[in-house]
């Protein structure tokens, strides 16, 4: 199955009501596990990526959880190191710290001194683009860390929750809209 579209379509769950009332969870599990998900993905992301000038990155970052399943193997697709930008309390040693509100309460992003240096180049993925808050506590905090965050990607964007709006210069590659 090489459309991209067709994949996303078929391999990519709606849980009404998941984690609360309201919200409309997209699960990628079922994308994950097939043999073919992964890999036409990144050549996907990679595609997008360039066809959008994004290009000349140092470093993936992914945004925990799936963007990480996502990003280590778009890094080593891109030949550039992979960095996690994790949940808080996850990380040893000193962090950089950015809190955001989600539709459904707040949390707060964490990313390692030292992981990006001053003047990297970052591509930042995650799986979705909702409202858009994570996104941009994981830009402010790669901004924080020093880092030149050249674009997000994503593989579905929820287009009328606006969180595209909220990354304000930074350029969005999304494999879907919806």
């Amino acid at each position: 199955m090489a459309d991209i579209d067709q994949l996303l379509d078929e391999r990519i769950r709606s849980v009404p009501d998941w984690p609360m009332p309201g919200v409309m969870f997209r699960d990628i599990t079922p994308l994950l596990a097939d043999p073919v998900g992964i890999p036409t993905v990144v050549d996907a992301l990679i595609s997008r990526l360039a066809q959008a000038g994004i290009d000349g990155c140092d470093m993936v970052a992914g945004v925990e959880a799936r963007g990480f399943v996502l990003g280590a193997p778009l890094a080593v697709g891109m030949g550039v190191g992979f960095v996690p930008v994790r949940k808080e309390g996850k990380l040893p040693g000193d962090v950089h710290s950015e809190s955001y509100a989600l539709e459904y309460g707040t949390a707060t992003l964490e990313l390692q001194v030292g992981a990006v240096a001053a003047g990297h180049r970052v591509v930042l993925l995650d799986d979705v683009l909702a409202t858009g808050g994570t996104a941009a506590a994981a830009v402010a905090l790669l901004r924080a860390a020093g880092a030149e965050v050249l674009g997000f990607a994503v593989l579905l964007e929820l287009a009328a929750l606006g969180g595209r709006e909220r990354l304000g210069d930074v350029p969005v590659v999304s494999l879907r809209t919806l």
